[in-house]
């Protein structure tokens, strides 16, 4: 499979692109030479809300990848970056949510409280993957919300790959609270498509000229189509071929790995 010329930057999803757990998917050194001799630009987008993206930059240098012009995103710096476009004063907010959401929203000047510790009036709840999840977080976040708070989200992902298996994910946190509150989120990962312009701001590129690479159809495919990019799904990780093939719109490129993409 080729590429078009036309492409100059790719936007590459993480878990079931790039590996699973601590299993990488292919030679991620050769794929990334390969990217680098087609003079892509490359920024990793990631719905994954625990870490910061350097732990994730760290992780794909382990497995023998110069990082140094690889960029990275993450649902939680959306999430902050959305919040400081709707309160540019900061202020302070319910979080249910873990290091990387919380690191991102005090670098931009939100101050933060989780579990018991409440604010009376926070300027929004916001809640992503929490390994930590407990009733007490579910009710104070309900009530939040009820009492007029919005309601903001990571990502919606209802699982997440491993060599185990699909594991729980944060979009099985956004089920409880948006059972228990009534209310939907506003999401600021995939798929919608603001995790996507702000990786095409920092590339400066446009969607006809971004392919967005992912394994997951209702949240990287949506999501680039939603941004108007052009779109590839690989077989790596959580979706079928037939799945694939009938997705509508129809996806661009469908390839068995990020390596078989790129010509590997």
């Amino acid at each position: 499979m080729k590429i078009p010329s036309s492409i100059k930057a790719l936007i590459l999803d993480l878990d079931g692109v790039l590996w699973k757990d601590q299993e990488s998917i292919g030679n991620l050194p050769a794929i990334f030479k390969k990217i680098e001799e087609h003079g892509l630009k490359v920024t990793l987008a990631t719905n994954n809300s625990t870490q910061p993206k350097e732990e994730r930059l760290s992780k794909l240098e382990s497995f023998g990848v110069n990082i140094e012009k690889v960029g990275a995103l993450t649902s939680s710096i959306a999430t902050a970056a959305l919040l400081i476009d709707k309160f540019p004063e900061g202020g302070e907010l319910y979080v249910v949510g873990m290091e990387g959401i919380l690191d991102e929203l005090k670098l931009v000047g939100f101050r933060t409280f989780t579990e018991s510790n409440i604010p009376e009036k926070p300027l929004a709840v916001v809640v992503g993957m929490d390994w930590g999840l407990n009733y007490e977080k579910i009710a104070n976040a309900s009530m939040l919300i009820q009492g007029g708070a919005p309601f903001y989200a990571t990502n919606p992902d209802k699982t997440f790959p491993t060599p185990a298996g699909l594991m729980p994910g944060a979009g099985t946190l956004l089920a409880a609270v948006e059972t228990a509150s009534g209310v939907s989120p506003i999401v600021a990962g995939k798929p919608n498509a603001y995790l996507f312009e702000l990786a095409m701001k920092k590339m400066g590129t446009s969607p006809d000229e971004t392919l967005m690479v992912g394994d997951r159809l209702e949240t990287d495919i949506l999501g680039g189509q939603n941004a108007g990019c052009k779109t590839a799904l690989v077989l790596s990780g959580v979706t079928e071929r037939a799945r694939a093939e009938a997705w509508l719109p129809k996806v661009d490129f469908i390839a068995e790995n990020l390596g078989s993409l790129l010509g590997l």
